[in-house]
């Protein structure tokens, strides 16, 4: 008898269903659950995760919005580098609401990359398969391939609110607000960001700690941005090399390793450009803060 792994076939299966090796439908499978509970978790649980931590929530982001105008008020007219306690809470839990949201995407990242490496691979090994089964295993294969990236995207965001949630914080301000405190202290700032850093000692600290954390806001994203271009580029590489080693005739493998190949350098090569850009930001902040506040940023 032989000892080789057999794909489980009931009757009323099909072919192509049997093609797939009953542990690798499982792990699939498995795995689909899991991202799904990622995918919830990472919608629900972090403003509870991280009320629950020392320093306590907001009752959500309604709750935030409504204390945050008031707080950044008081923090311009105190004049001081230093947040005012009752900013301080709103910002030490706004990075710890990031951590969190950063820790529950990057592990839907391995998730849904394993979950990949797996639909492909089933598509590849799968030479008994029915067409249609293997445009659904290939579709599958894109759509997550589609959701790991934008999963990557997501921990690189949050990563960057954990590192500078005073900034973050900051994109949750009303900018175009018309009248009242929040108002005049807004127009102060867009006169002195016009002037900024001529201004010199005429320039408010609190200003100063904008600008400061904004350009380690964008600092974030280009050193992120760097890191993912560099492994992506690896990835081409690795992926056309593959495909030059490949016999023309699986046609199937070269196919893929082909689209994995030019999916990664195009995508390289898109990152890139948001390494640049946010990389320029870094070095002068002021212009690209004065225009968020003036609302085109």
């Amino acid at each position: 008898m032989s000892t080789t792994s057999r794909s489980t076939r009931t009757p009323g299966t099909s072919a192509g269903a049997a093609a797939v090796p009953a542990r690798a439908v499982t792990a699939l499978a498995a795995l689909a659950a899991l991202a799904v509970a990622l995918g919830l978790a990472f919608v629900l649980a972090p403003g509870p995760v991280a009320g629950s931590m020392p320093g306590g929530g907001y009752g959500g982001r309604r709750g935030l919005d409504a204390r945050l105008s008031a707080y950044f008020v008081d923090y311009w007219r105190s004049g001081e580098r230093s947040f005012p306690p009752a900013l301080r809470g709103v910002v030490d839990y706004w990075s710890r609401y990031h951590v969190v949201k950063a820790v529950v995407a990057a592990v839907l990242l391995a998730v849904l990359i394993a979950l990949g490496a797996l639909l492909w691979k089933a598509f590849l090994r799968g030479g008994a398969l029915t067409a249609g089964s293997r445009a659904a295993l290939a579709s599958a294969g894109v759509v997550v391939t589609a959701l790991a990236l934008f999963s990557l995207a997501l921990a690189v965001a949050n990563i960057q609110g954990a590192v500078a949630p005073f900034s973050s914080l900051m994109s949750m301000l009303p900018v175009h607000a018309s009248h009242g405190e929040l108002a005049d202290v807004l127009d102060r700032i867009r006169q002195q960001l016009a002037g900024y850093p001529d201004a010199g000692g005429a320039t408010a600290p609190p200003l100063r700690v904008m600008v400061s954390d904004f350009g380690r806001y964008h600092a974030v994203v280009a050193v992120a941005a760097t890191v993912v271009a560099l492994a992506l580029a690896a990835l081409s590489a690795l992926s056309w090399r593959r495909f030059a080693g490949t016999a023309a005739s699986d046609r199937r493998t070269r196919r893929v390793l082909r689209s994995a190949g030019l999916l990664s350098a195009l995508s390289a090569a898109a990152v890139l450009v948001i390494a640049a850009a946010n990389t320029a930001t870094t070095a002068d902040p002021a212009p690209a803060l004065l225009a968020f506040f003036e609302g085109g940023w």
